[in-house]
């Protein structure tokens, strides 16, 4: 049984929870736009470990979002996350941004189309089939009319994420599907931690940066 810290900050939503056997026993975030991880990272650490009865110096692991997606938000997230397992003396996990997103859609036979705003017109993007299964890599790119239409072309094709609006405006496809205000969270990494530190599958904690798959942007 894993008691895992998990920090969510790859987005314009600051997420923490903790985890007990993949589990999650405690959450705090906010969504703000103007970016509030900095003020409210380490205050929502103290308050999930407190509403679980959890002292940090139990912790077994901590796990941290590792992008794609804002720069500001990963490096606050990742440097919080790598203190602690420097301070703890504990293993580091990370996890792709845009699976944690993808796990939020429930529904059955389509492909899964999380995307994240990365200016402009550009997102970052993946597609996962319905078992949750990454059949495509990661990329930042430009989202025209034609985009995504091999996934469209055979089946339900479902999209979300704060990059999605930009989609939603360009296509009529009667297979695209939007799902509304969906941000990655904590919550959704816990299960995803707990199978990872089954086969630790962990990080050089001093060696691991985030994966911000283009150039710095501030923001």
């Amino acid at each position: 049984m894993a008691v895992i810290l998990c920090l969510e900050t790859a987005t314009t939503n600051c997420s923490v929870a903790i985890a007990v056997n993949g589990e999650v026993k405690a959450i705090r975030e906010e969504n703000n736009k103007k970016f509030s991880h900095a003020e409210k990272l380490h205050v929502f650490i103290e308050e999930v470990l407190a509403e679980a009865k959890i002292d940090k110096n139990t912790l077994d692991v901590i796990a941290v979002s590792k992008g794609p997606g804002s720069y500001t938000g990963l490096r606050i997230g990742v440097s919080a996350a790598k203190g602690l397992c420097f301070a703890l003396d504990i293993p580091l996990l990370s996890i792709s941004t845009l699976e944690i997103l993808a796990r939020q859609v429930k529904q059955s036979d389509c492909y899964i189309i999380p995307l994240l705003d990365a200016r402009r017109m550009e997102v970052y993007a993946a597609v996962f089939n319905s078992e949750k299964k990454q059949i495509r890599d990661i990329k930042a790119e430009i989202v025209n009319e034609n985009s995504f239409s091999e996934y469209l072309e055979e089946r339900k094709t479902i999209f979300l994420g704060d990059g999605a609006t930009k989609f939603k405006e360009l296509t009529s496809h009667k297979n695209a599907f939007f799902l509304e205000n969906n941000y990655p969270s904590a919550a959704g990494m816990a299960s995803l931690a707990e199978a990872k530190y089954k086969i630790s599958d962990t990080e050089n904690v001093a060696y691991f940066e985030p994966f911000y798959l283009k150039e710095f942007m501030l923001g």
